[in-house]
């Protein structure tokens, strides 16, 4: 017993097998596509990190910039989500 519960003998008979419906020829051509892929993959991965990690301080002034006009808005409409305008918001409602 192998690896759980599969002999050597077994999954030798499933390789032969499988070069026999595949063929040699496509299964190195497989591997090969495969190979490129996962260079491809990894390679998308470290070029995705270094755009992120040089991009990143950027994205914070920007977020910093749009919090700030933002924050300069909001009293004009909290004041109309309270009932009013935003120049009678010093007003008191009575």
């Amino acid at each position: 017993m192998g690896m759980g519960g599969v002999s050597i003998w077994q999954l030798l008979i499933i390789l032969v097998i499988v070069l026999l419906i595949f063929g040699t020829k496509r299964l190195t051509g497989l591997g090969s596509d495969l190979g490129n892929a996962i260079k491809g993959f990894r390679g998308a991965m470290k070029d995705g990190d270094a755009e992120n990690d040089a991009a990143e301080p950027q994205k914070l002034e920007q977020a910093d910039a749009k919090g700030a006009a933002a924050g300069t808005t909001t009293g004009a409409a909290t004041g109309a989500a309270a009932g009013g305008s935003g120049a009678d918001q010093g007003k008191p409602k009575v």
